[in-house]
């Protein structure tokens, strides 16, 4: 066995996974694998066993994580009810008269999808398929119409009931319900801000955002407002149902999840898109997402367990706690962290690997761990949509159809004004830290 510093484990095993990563490997295997060298070279093999037993019977035990795989499938079956082509259609006729309509419309519609998916790829995908034709076929800008399309379908990452929170909870020790009250107001103002921005840009640049014609939306009021009511309603009543179960108190995470599941299905199955084929395919799919998820879980855990039982989690505690500035020049060094990791690694890296770390600073740094944990989350919007490693730029690349010439340049651009009004809506958060702790505080226990 090898005597090693603290400083040098940190160094070795951070370094490790950031170059790991940058070369091309897959997070899982890198993490796992210097886990397993480091542990191995310093601790030897009975201890690095036992504490990689230990570590994943405790994962595979959490009950909470249990939510995810039933989030998941609630999210997919959504997808596939078609709800998304009917709130296009229904806003569409409301919105469409007015310059940037459609790219509010995409936004909005992004909004309500991550109540409903909480799927990024689904999300971005079905936005892709259904709203950027539209609006490209009435003449936007290809910035505009692809920076609507990614920043509208990450919101799912966020807006509870969000996979990321109910991971959070557990790394953080934190309710995963009170994560979900949390993170509701922070991402409905991301979703104000970015339909402010298209309105005033599209005040100012009025030709790459036009009108659609009135020949196009000329339906009766009646009509528009009872297509609203059908497209919308069902969607927001289980949603509200599942978090509002959460909210009173009637049922914890996993239980409503299952509660959600369910109702999907129903809800599937009243718009006729409920057959064996389209369950077997979503059972499939969650079982895929599942196991991407609990195999980096797992990694993730034998880094932490040997990370931190070699002393590298007091070594990032005192390079936080001495950073200049007082506590806010350590949150902002905290926040600096995860964006440049966002840009790199996995989110889910970021959530197993780095939030058993920082958690603990939280309390020592005078902040409210709740607090804490929610600007992390809202930092980690800005993951999916800064290069290179940007999985609402790819998403969309990939489903973008070829006839209508996006480029990745052009997503990028669309993209950067997104990027900075993430950057607002943290600055929003730590001027009125009520944005995301007043709900929380009015849960029924």
């Amino acid at each position: 066995m090898i005597d090693i510093s603290q400083e040098t484990i940190a160094i070795i095993m951070l370094l490790g996974v950031l170059l790991g990563v940058i070369t091309g490997f897959p997070l899982a295997p890198v993490i796992a694998g210097i886990a397993l060298v480091v542990g191995y070279l310093t601790w030897g093999g009975p201890q690095v066993t036992d504490l990689f037993y230990s570590r994943m019977w405790g994962l595979i035990r959490n009950y909470v994580i249990l939510a995810a795989p039933l989030f998941i499938f609630m999210g997919i079956m959504l997808e596939r009810s078609g709800i998304a082509e009917r709130l296009y259609e229904a806003l569409y006729l409301w919105l469409g008269g007015f310059r940037g309509g459609l790219a509010v419309t995409t936004v909005l519609i992004g909004t309500i999808l991550a109540a409903c998916v909480g799927i990024i790829g689904a999300s971005v995908t079905m936005l892709a398929l259904i709203a950027l034709p539209a609006m490209m076929k009435r003449g936007y800008n290809k910035a505009l119409a692809a920076g609507s399309v990614c920043a509208g379908g990450t919101l799912g990452i966020l807006i509870p009931p969000s996979i990321m929170l109910v991971l959070y909870g557990p790394m953080a020790e934190i309710s995963v319900g009170k994560l979900f009250m949390a993170a509701f107001i922070p991402g409905l103002v991301l979703s104000g801000l970015y339909c402010t921005y298209i309105a005033i840009y599209c005040l100012f640049q009025p030709h790459k955002a036009p009108a659609v014609p009135v020949e196009e939306r000329r339906v009766s009021f009646l009509k528009k407002t009872r297509l609203l009511f059908t497209s919308l309603v069902p969607p927001v009543i289980l949603v509200l149902s599942v978090l509002g179960s959460i909210f009173f108190g009637v049922a914890p995470p996993t239980e409503a999840a299952a509660v959600g599941a369910f109702a999907a299905m129903l809800l599937a199955l009243a718009y006729g898109r409920l057959t064996f084929r389209a369950l077997r395919e979503t059972a499939f799919e969650t079982l895929k997402i599942t196991s991407k998820v609990i195999f980096v879980a797992v990694c993730a855990f034998m880094f932490v367990g040997v990370f931190l039982g070699l002393g590298g989690g007091n070594v990032v505690e005192d390079i936080i706690l001495s950073a200049p500035g007082g506590r806010w020049g350590a949150f902002a060094l905290i926040m600096f962290v995860v964006f440049i990791l966002g840009m790199f690694i996995d989110w889910l890296g970021i959530i197993f690997i780095m939030i058993p770390i920082i958690t603990p600073i939280g309390p020592v740094l005078g902040f409210d761990t709740l607090w804490l944990a929610m600007m992390i989350c809202v930092n980690l919007q800005m993951s999916f949509l800064t290069p290179p490693f940007a999985y609402a730029i790819f998403f969309l690349r990939g489903a973008a159809p070829p006839e209508l010439g996006v480029t990745t340049a052009d997503i990028i651009r669309g993209v950067i004004p997104y990027v900075f009004l993430i950057m607002i809506g943290l600055g929003l958060c730590i001027v009125f830290p009520q944005l995301i702790l007043w709900l929380p505080s009015q849960m029924i226990r």
